[in-house]
């Protein structure tokens, strides 16, 4: 029962830690886009000599916008890739511990109740 504990408590303490790393993976990223795109506003706002650079000036940055959006969902997607395959590879880990430690736990029932049986034919 305390090795089921143990892999059960190593388990959750390995997924929060993945959880925890993609979580902040996603923070810095959107971070960055952030800033990118306030940076790119910045070029927005500013004053231009001709009507036509403002249309120029917005068609840019939808432009812009666009290609970073398909990159940042593209690193996301990255992210979310990395804690499948971490989650998968745990999950499989802890399956074997397991089947370890019930095969363990059947063996020694066993052991015991043959144990047991022999003390009791004896007497």
């Amino acid at each position: 029962m305390e090795d089921a504990f143990k892999t059960q408590v190593t388990l959750n303490e390995k997924m929060s830690s993945v959880a925890l790393t993609a979580a902040g993976k996603s923070a810095e990223l959107s971070t960055k886009w952030t800033k990118e795109t306030i940076a790119k506003m910045g070029d927005l706002t500013k004053a231009k000599a001709e009507p036509a650079d403002y249309a120029k000036s917005v068609t840019d940055f939808a432009s812009a916008s666009a290609e970073s959006a398909a990159e940042h969902m593209a690193a996301f997607a990255e992210i979310a890739k990395k804690v499948q395959m971490e989650t998968v590879e745990l999950m499989l880990a802890a399956g074997k511990d397991i089947s370890e430690e019930a095969t363990a736990a059947v063996k020694k029932a066993t052991d015991d109740v043959t144990a047991a049986a022999k003390k009791a034919t004896v007497k």
